[in-house]
């Protein structure tokens, strides 16, 4: 039913060019409807027709698609007002002249109360039908026989007068079912007291069926009946028994006839792309009822005729739905390609509709005038809204009198989109309007204080306004329209109270303020609060150069749980010129230290090298860029570079100075130098993660209980003050101590572990807890160990942290010392040798571990400054492999 695009059609003098309009006229969408339902009468009269053909094409399908807020909740109920008659009809809408016959028209909401379940939805078609006043007996029958099964202490009428069916319907339907099971108890001459019993009947029926009796011959045209009334009354078979509705509605005499037409609206609600369980089933009656026309409302157009889902519905492709084929149909049926389409979007645009509108839009010689390169530079910027595809096609058409249009030409706003979106707003929500255009999301309270107004009327009737959208699961549940929010805040607004840069300058300031309040006055330790709060203040301080503020304290909380969820800010709204403010500053410092997580330590240290050199940062953040550079040299093995850091931030009074501490201990102890690092540790307190530091001091020593102990007393002392990535590190380092002891026990502290990691992003010990799954499967038999080993020599070499990569080749080590491999042995020394040298001789000591384990002498005086001497040292791990062998 689309026509000429008049605009486009007087915007060029090409009359080669072949031009569409968009579907948005409501009209145009009732005119579709009425004459596809005219189709439908026409096509379900004809001589050919036959309901009991389950093989034939489906063309009983009309899909009104569109975004959230669109109208198509309200259009629905328009239509099934108009079908019945009810009510006056809008003005634009023409009268129903599809002749005569009985329109019966029914809507499913399919996002109603709180069970709309498929039972309901069979019902409310049955019940629709109810007004015939006559029963549907075998329909009727099979439901009794399911209803019975399935619902044993609650009577059909209960049901109905519960679910408030019956105050819509009438509540003839229990009536009429019963009516139907007496008029087969006497078609079958059965007693009165066995009438009553549905499984008498059905039975009695069934069998009567079967031996083709001339008592039944009314029912025995329904040749899959005694099947259903056989098959196993669940969910299931109830899905098939619109079958039997559709053939007692073909056994109507011509004078009675009715045509259902059933609307099932908010289709979306009946699942995903992954779970379509409720939607089989409706294909389902949709399928099986040919003489009904659906019309469907949704947000998404419906893939029946997608292939690709065969299996996941029981009728896939564009065979089975020519209607509902996305473009083509094959060329013996060339004649339905020029009937309108059965999937029909309103408003916004899917990025695919965007494609395949501009595609269809212009075209010249049936190809398409406007390139895929231009294409999906609009669609993109468009964010699915049909008035910019509209203005894209129109600038189109302007630049190509020119000249040849090209992508970065549709890399634009229009202030036209500003004029209509702010055309009926008061003066009050455009305001607001405005003010939560620099949120990526809001609630009331956000949006009215970020617009300083003194109440939340304007806010409140502005949420209610379709390019508002909600998420009733997102920390604040609203947000703009993509497109909106883009537009207002960078196109040319020539609208009479638009804002001057100090006005938005203003505006920021307000939105950073009305943050920081919610993160400071929150109850609780909120860590979905302070990520989204940093996110949000981050970039508005960043796009406005603003003071940190509340941020500064923000981010130091950020960094204090080690969790490090992603929290890079979206792109400046216009080019990135680099670091020029202290916000510039803080936003790639807490995205470096989210960052490192998932990239190199090379990248990490470069990129805090860069942050530390702009001198952007106010002192203590910038010691915390200090802090974590130092961390990732010392991760590389660049021991000088690590220590000159530490010892830089250990001697200011920094927040970081105990953990800097804490680095200097690590230091000594990977430069074997235990005594020191053992004595420093026991400086540190809770702050400098005493206990942890005490039982990486132990177990290189072989004491792997005390060592386990330690960490066990670290990973509760964290738990106390409520340190998630604290504990979780210090369980992993428990469950790796443990593995060279006991597998079993390794086995439930490792499940411990994972569970205490999960959800955090810890890359280091998510790689600690599998160097210790190798440690606890060291010396089993088959080439399992090895294999794992080489991913993981991978996985920890990409990471670029050293100690990762030491401990692996360590627990190597354990595993070919227990099989007596000295081949593999000296392999593994010699990789922990070369190692050592590349980080400045630290980790020597791993050296001296793997020949202890395997009993093999030193080849020269180790370095090593162990508690004890080296001796028991030796022992203990020789001690550790031989309990293993054993």
């Amino acid at each position: 039913m689309a026509g000429r695009d008049l605009r486009a059609l007087f915007s060029t003098n090409d009359r080669s060019l072949d031009t569409a309009e968009a579907f948005t006229d409501r009209r145009a969408q009732w005119d579709l409807v009425a004459a596809t339902l005219a189709e439908h009468l026409r096509r379900t009269v004809a001589p050919g027709f036959d309901v009991e053909d389950l093989e034939a094409p489906r063309s009983n399908v009309l899909v009104l698609h569109g975004i959230g807020g669109i109208g198509k909740t309200t259009l629905s109920r328009k239509i099934e007002a108009a079908l019945a008659g009810v009510g006056e009809r809008p003005a634009q809408w023409g009268a129903p002249s599809w002749g005569p016959g009985r329109i019966v028209p029914v809507r499913i909401d399919l996002a109603r109360a709180a069970g709309n379940d498929f039972e309901r939805i069979v019902l409310t078609i049955r019940l629709a039908l109810a007004e015939l006043g006559r029963p549907l007996p075998a329909f009727d029958l099979a439901l009794k026989r399911y209803w019975e099964a399935q619902h044993p202490t609650e009577s059909l009428e209960d049901y109905l007068r519960r679910g408030n069916l019956a105050g819509r319907f009438g509540k003839q339907l229990p009536q009429q079912v019963q009516s139907a099971m007496s008029d087969v108890a006497q078609m079958l001459l059965l007693p009165g007291t066995v009438g009553s019993v549905v499984g008498q009947v059905t039975g009695s029926l069934v069998r009567a069926l079967r031996e083709r009796r001339q008592t039944v011959r009314a029912l025995a045209g329904c040749r899959r009946l005694a099947d259903l009334l056989e098959a196993e009354p669940d969910l299931d078979a109830l899905s098939f028994y619109p079958h039997l509705l559709a053939w007692e509605i073909a056994q109507l005499p011509a004078d009675k006839r009715v045509t259902p037409v059933i609307l099932f609206d908010t289709f979306e609600e009946t699942g995903d792309r992954t779970h379509r369980d409720l939607e089989r089933l409706i294909q389902r009656i949709v399928w099986l009822m040919p003489n009904a026309l659906f019309v469907i409302t949704g947000r998404a157009r419906l893939q029946w005729a997608d292939p690709a889902l065969q299996g996941q519905l029981d009728h896939t492709g564009p065979t089975a739905w020519p209607g509902l084929a996305a473009h083509s149909v094959p060329p013996a049926r060339a004649a339905e390609a020029r009937r309108p389409g059965r999937q029909i979007l309103i408003g916004d645009f899917a990025p695919e509709d965007c494609d395949d509108y501009l595609a269809r839009r212009l075209t010249q010689d049936g190809q398409p005038l406007i390139s895929a390169p231009i294409r999906a530079v609009i669609a993109e910027r468009s964010h699915g809204l049909p008035l910019h595809l509209d203005l894209s096609v129109l600038r189109f058409l302007e630049i190509r009198r020119t000249r040849t249009p090209e992508p970065a030409d549709f890399d634009t706003d229009f202030p036209a989109l500003i004029a209509r979106t702010l055309s009926d707003l008061t003066p009050d929500e455009r305001h607001v309007l405005r003010s939560v255009a620099l949120l990526d999301s809001f609630d009331l309270a956000l949006a009215t204080r970020a617009s300083g107004l003194a109440h939340q009327a304007p806010a409140m009737r502005l949420i209610e306004r379709p390019f508002v959208r909600e998420n009733v699961f997102g920390l604040w549940p609203f947000h703009l329209h993509g497109l909106i929010r883009s537009t207002i805040r960078s196109a040319d607004d020539q609208t009479d109270d638009r804002w001057s840069p100090a006005d938005w300058t203003a505006a920021a300031e307000r939105a950073l303020a009305a943050l920081g309040e919610q993160w400071n006055t929150s109850t609780g330790h909120d860590r979905l609060l302070l990520v989204g709060c940093l996110r949000q203040g981050l970039a508005v301080a960043r796009d406005h150069e603003l003071t940190l503020g509340w941020l500064a304290d923000a981010a130091w909380a950020y960094v204090s749980d080690s969790v490090w969820e992603p929290l890079a800010p979206p792109a400046r709204p216009s080019p990135d010129t680099g670091m020029s403010t202290a916000a510039d500053a803080l936003v790639e410092l807490l995205s470096t230290l989210a960052r490192r997580q998932h990239e190199h330590r090379e990248t990490t240290a470069r990129r805090l090298e860069t942050v530390a050199a702009t001198g952007l940062l106010p002192a203590d953040l910038h010691e915390m860029a200090v802090y974590y550079l130092a961390k990732a040299h010392r991760d590389l093995g660049r021991s000088t570079e690590s220590r000159r850091g530490m010892q830089y931030v250990a001697d200011s009074t920094s927040r970081l100075a105990p953990g800097a501490r804490r680095g200097l201990a690590h230091l000594s102890r990977l430069a074997g130098d235990f005594p020191t690092a053992l004595d420093t540790a026991r400086t540190l307190g809770w702050a400098g993660r005493h206990l942890r530091v005490e039982g990486d001091v132990w177990w290189p020593h072989g004491d792997m209980r005390r060592a386990a102990t330690a960490y066990q007393a670290a990973r509760d002392e964290a738990e106390h003050h409520g340190v998630a990535g604290e504990r979780a590190t210090s369980q992993a380092q428990r469950a790796f101590a443990l593995a060279f002891t006991d597998p079993a026990i390794a086995d439930d502290e490792l499940d411990l572990a994972d569970h205490l990691i999960d959800g955090l992003d810890l890359r280091a010990t998510r790689l600690t807890t599998q160097i210790a799954a190798l440690v606890r499967d060291a010396g089993t038999p088959g080439p399992t160990v090895d294999d794992r080993a080489e991913l993981l020599r991978t996985e920890a070499h990409s990471s670029g942290i050293t100690a990762a990569q030491a401990a692996l080749e360590l627990a190597l080590a354990f595993h070919h010392a227990i099989r007596g491999e000295t081949g593999r042995i000296t392999a593994d020394i010699a990789r922990l040798q070369t190692l050592s040298a590349a980080s400045d001789g630290d980790y020597a000591y791993f050296v001296d571990i793997a020949h202890h384990m395997a009993g093999l002498p030193l080849p020269t005086a180790s370095t090593t400054r162990w508690i004890d001497g080296e001796e028991p040292v030796r022992a203990a791990w020789r001690a550790l492999v031989q309990a293993r062998q054993a």
